[in-house]
């Protein structure tokens, strides 16, 4: 897995690429703790990344819990296929903003976008 992260506009992208599974899921929540004191909106990219297990979903849901705790919120972008199978047996897709696009997901931060 490989991570990315770089802020536009107050908000911190985090780009995630490959695999987000049990190896490298603690991996992404060690990062997303040292960049989660930067701010408390975050867009996590997920153009790259072609899977993610119940340990990944799990440290997704665990860092969206994180920044809710300190008043910010987590949306997903570019969500790719077979992750989003995962999304949708788990229903996790009810808890998170998904969007198709980063400029999409921007806008909803800015439009106070409550989710569906």
């Amino acid at each position: 897995m490989n991570l990315n992260h770089y802020k536009k506009n107050n908000i911190g992208i985090v780009e995630i690429s490959g695999r987000l599974d049990a190896y490298s899921a603690p991996e992404l929540k060690t990062y997303f703790d040292s960049v989660s004191s930067e701010t408390t909106f975050f867009i996590f990219d997920l153009e790259g990344c072609d899977f993610i297990d119940s340990t990944g979903l799990g440290t997704i849901v665990a860092c969206l819990k994180s920044t809710s705790q300190n008043g910010g919120d987590i949306r997903l972008a570019r969500l790719q296929d077979k992750p989003r199978m995962v999304f949708d047996i788990t229903r996790a897709y009810k808890i998170f903003h998904i969007f198709d696009d980063i400029d999409a997901a921007m806008a909803s931060y800015d439009s106070g976008f409550d989710g569906f």
